[in-house]
């Protein structure tokens, strides 16, 4: 925790919409646990190549979503220290606990792509996927959340038309698949033959 970020109300961790208002600037950032993985694909093999004699091959990999995973602070108002009162420092604009909580479940809620800056990495595509809240003796007058985002990846897709059969060289073969009807299996006399 940066403690004379915390007194200055330099705080540099935000999170929010791509588009529009409601960014959620934490008074604090606890923790951040930053999760970045690949997928690589294993298909069983009879004779692998390499010498491990695992009998797996890869051959594809593929990146997964981000995860950020934060356990942030938001104060009530008051002081966030107490021996001074630092209410004097920083502007008393701030929203309450419980309007910051109702603000972090319409963001949940909404499905609403969010940009998350943190103090390694900024990201782009973020949902809450979610949302911690405990409240005891020591939390009353302020909000700690544990918060979960995760990235979502996106493409593009488009449909196409396929050409009329009649217009094709070799219709049968080329052509777009078609509704024939309800098809029923044939028994095999001597099935073992397949085998």
């Amino acid at each position: 925790m940066d403690f004379l970020s915390v007194l200055l109300h330099q705080r540099t961790r935000r999170f929010g919409p791509q588009y529009g208002n409601g960014v959620v600037i934490p008074d604090v950032s606890i923790r951040e646990e930053h999760s970045d993985s690949m997928q690589i694909t294993d298909h069983p093999v009879e004779n692998p190549t390499s010498g491990s004699g695992a009998g797996m091959m890869s051959d594809h990999a593929f990146r997964m979503p981000a995860v950020l995973r934060m356990d942030v602070g938001f104060s009530g108002n008051g002081s966030l220290l107490d021996l001074i009162d630092t209410t004097t420092f920083a502007s008393t604009g701030q929203a309450t606990p419980k309007e910051v909580y109702d603000n972090l479940l319409q963001m949940q809620r909404s499905k609403e792509p969010l940009t998350i800056t943190t103090g390694k990495r900024r990201y782009y595509n973020m949902l809450i996927q979610s949302l911690n809240v405990v409240t005891d003796e020591e939390t009353e007058n302020v909000l700690r959340a544990s918060i979960t985002f995760r990235e979502i990846i996106t493409t593009t897709s488009f449909a196409t038309g396929v050409p009329r059969q009649a217009d094709m060289q070799d219709g049968v073969s080329t052509s777009g698949t078609q509704n024939t009807g309800l098809k029923s299996p044939v028994a095999i006399e001597n099935a073992t033959e397949l085998f």
